[in-house]
Order: structure tokens, then C-alpha cells, then sequence
């Protein structure tokens, strides 16, 4: 029995005026989810427990198998995917390089900085503020930063994209325990501003008429995690295809391995196709294999509708309608689930912790539940009761072993 979970990172939205009432996801050409839908069993899963901020980090930790509650932060996933071994007393905190305007944040991408702009300002700023803590470049506007001090594990932090066009000094670190640590990463930030406007990569930036990556933004931090491992909880090898360092670190601290796919670019010009090749020739070698796809959450983060359909159709042409064709020719007994993580909804620009709908197909299921088509409305599914999310997981082995 194989098994895949493809994840069509914030998929999920709300109702949209502009589509008479539907979703992106009712509105979009999906025969290979519907299938999924019509021929499988359905329902709702929430990823995000009451409580915990609705990140990919807490959301895919749940969808791969573990309950999220010990995670300690976004920035110490993203670490192992960067080549960081955290050690004991160090925090690592996501660092976004931004675009700003009137000391207001414009872009949290910085206008989708590429990596090799982004690793030259990394170096820079390892030059000039590495006596504070160390730079490391990531994918795009995503890398990292690390400081040798547990107290600012406990600083209070906004993620950029959840406050876009807000004041920088309104949201920026905070602490009634520890002001003083707070207010030297505050500095940090600040001088950071001055320092890469001046840089070189900026002024070509400028000059080609893009967006400078003027300033840089730390959120989301923490110690290393203790999370569990993926195969003496399932006896099952594993593997991960994503675009996202969070998913690459995660997948590391739970011995998933990681599948480096060409062009997986983690925005809208990612290789779809070279993912689900790489994945089915992964399914050789593993039990288990996680397809990541950041697309349709770039798409709900900008507010771009038609690039969030143009998303969620290719992953259901190209990347389902592929599994659905070549898994037999791997292994006569499969089982295939889709949903998202969260919703990002074009509407509010950013996640929510709503439950999202999931299908699961399998060659064990003789009696799939009367639901149709794949959307957020899958309440008369199998799992009407919304179902805990790091449980999911758990249900598609029950299915594929035919278990109640």
C-alpha cells in the first residue's frame, strides 16, 4: 500500500461577490479532486488547535501526523533546511526581507526577492550586524536568523503578512519580561533599513523598477522543537516534496526525507509537473510520500484571484491527474487524500485557523459517501464531526487497512 497527501497550501477560502457566491475552489475546473470526493470518503479537518496561531508550521505538523501543541516557533522548523544544527540556548527567528513605505509595512516579500539577491544582502548583513547574531539565507524573502539567547524565545512577534500597511513600530517586537532584549533586535531591524537601501542590490532594484528590500522583519521564533519520528510512530518510510523550507525542516525533525525537486520554486512559476514526477519516482523507495504546493497561499496572500484558480487547476490537472493515472502502475493498492493546510482567503489577504475540506480515495474503499464534488461545503461527508487534524493521517491507514 502506498500512500500520498497532497497539499494545496491555503486552498481553502470564503464565499466570494465576485464569483456569485462561490469559493476559488468551486469555481475552478477540479475533475481529479472530484473523483477523489465522489469515489472516497470526505469531511473537515481543522489543523490549527483553539489557541495556536494559524500558521503552515502548526497546520502541517498536524497533517503529517503530529500534534502541534510542542511547537515552539516557525523560525527553528525553517533551521534544518538551511544546513543550522540549533544548539541548545540559541533561537532562530524567520526573518523576511520587506518592502516598506513611510515606515509602513508595503510587501512582505520585498516584491518576491529572488534567493541569489537575498543570499548577497544575508552575507552583508552578516558583515555588518554579526556580532548580534548570525544571517542565513533561505528561498526568496524567507531566511533565518539565529541569536545565542533562550530569553528572546518568549519576545512577542507579528508575522509581516498579517499586517500589511501597519506602522513598524506598532508591531514590532514586544516584551514586559525582557524590554531591553526586545528593544536591541528593534534596533536591529531599524538599522537594518538604512543599511540595505544603500546596498547595491537594492539601487539595481530600483533602477529596474522592482521593489527594494529595504527592510528586514523578525517573527515566529523558538528553541528546537522535540516533535516525534514519522517512521516508529506509523512504521512506514516517508518523504516530502516542497518549495518551503518550513516544510523541508519539519520534515527533517521528524526523519521525513526530502525530495529536492528542480524548479519548486514555492510561487506561482513552480514546477508542477517535476513534482509529481519526482514524487511518483519517490514512491519507489517510500511508503509515504507529502506533496507541498505554496501556489494557491502566494495567490490568497496577494489577493490574486485568478492566480489562485490558475493554482488550484494545476494542481488538479497536473499533479493529481498524474497520481490518479501512474500509482497503479506503482503499486495496485494506494490511497490519495487532498485538502489544504488553512484557508488564506482572497478577501482578508492572510490564514485563518476555519476547518478545511479534505477527500481521501483508496482501492480499499467499496463505499464511498455521497458527496459529489471537492469544496469547503463537505459536511455530509463520512466525517461529519470535524475531524482533529493530526489524526488524519491515522484515518487513511485505517481506510487502506479496512479498519473501523
Amino acid at each position: 500500500m502506498k500512500y500520498v497527501i497532497v497539499i494545496a497550501d491555503g486552498m481553502a477560502d470564503e464565499p466570494l461577490e465576485q464569483l456569485n457566491g462561490k469559493t476559488p475552489v468551486m469555481e475552478a475546473k477540479t475533475p481529479n479532486m472530484d473523483f477523489i470526493a465522489k469515489n472516497g470518503y470526505t469531511g473537515l479537518t481543522i489543523n490549527v488547535p483553539e489557541g495556536m496561531t494559524p500558521g503552515s508550521d502548526v497546520a502541517n505538523t498536524s497533517i503529517m501526523g503530529f500534534n502541534p501543541s510542542m511547537l515552539k516557533g516557525r523560525g527553528p522548523l525553517e533551521a534544518p533546511s538551511v544546513g543550522v544544527d540549533l544548539n541548545s540556548d540559541d533561537v532562530a527567528f524567520r526573518l523576511n526581507f520587506i518592502n516598506i513605505k513611510d515606515n509602513k509595512i508595503n510587501d512582505f516579500t520585498a516584491d518576491h526577492i529572488t534567493t541569489e539577491e537575498a543570499d548577497k544582502l544575508i552575507k552583508a548583513l552578516n558583515e555588518e550586524f554579526g556580532d548580534i547574531g548570525s544571517f542565513y539565507t533561505g528561498v526568496s524573502y524567507r531566511n533565518l536568523f539565529v541569536i545565542d539567547d533562550l530569553d528572546t524565545e518568549d519576545l512577542i512577534n507579528t508575522p509581516p503578512h498579517d499586517v500589511v500597511g501597519g506602522d513598524i513600530n506598532e508591531y514590532n517586537l514586544k516584551s514586559d519580561k525582557y524590554p531591553q532584549k526586545a528593544e536591541v533586535l528593534n534596533q536591529l531591524m531599524l538599522d537594518s533599513i538604512e543599511f540595505l537601501e544603500n546596498h547595491q542590490v537594492n539601487q539595481k532594484r530600483v533602477a529596474e523598477g522592482k521593489l527594494p528590500a529595504n527592510m528586514i522583519w523578525l517573527w515566529g521564533q523558538g528553541a528546537k522543537p522535540e516533535i516525534g519520528n514519522f517512521p516508529e510512530k506509523y512504521n512506514l518510510s516517508g518523504a516530502t516534496i516542497t518549495g518551503v523550507d518550513l516544510l523541508k525542516g519539519i520534515s527533517g525533525y521528524i526523519n521525513l526525507d526530502v525530495i529536492e525537486v528542480p524548479g519548486a520554486t514555492a510561487y506561482f512559476d513552480t514546477n508542477y509537473q517535476n513534482k509529481v514526477d519526482y514524487a511518483l519516482n519517490s514512491l519507489e523507495d517510500h511508503d509515504v510520500q507529502f506533496i507541498h504546493i505554496e501556489a494557491p497561499d502566494e495567490a490568497g496572500h496577494e489577493g490574486n484571484l485568478p492566480e489562485k484558480i490558475r493554482a488550484i487547476e494545476n494542481i488538479d490537472s497536473i499533479i493529481l491527474g498524474d497520481l490518479l493515472e501512474k500509482l497503479p502502475e506503482i503499486d495496485e493498492e494506494y490511497t490519495i487524500a487532498v485538502l489544504p493546510d488553512h484557508p488564506t482567503p482572497i478577501d482578508i489577504k492572510t490564514h485563518t485557523r476555519n476547518p478545511v475540506p479534505f477527500a481521501i480515495y483508496s482501492t480499499s474503499i467499496d463505499d464511498p459517501d455521497s458527496v459529489e464534488v471537492f469544496s469547503e461545503d463537505m459536511t455530509d461527508g463520512r466525517y461529519g464531526d470535524v475531524l482533529v487534524g493530526h489524526n488524519l493521517l491515522s484515518e487513511m491507514i485505517k481506510i487502506a487497512n479496512n479498519e473501523e
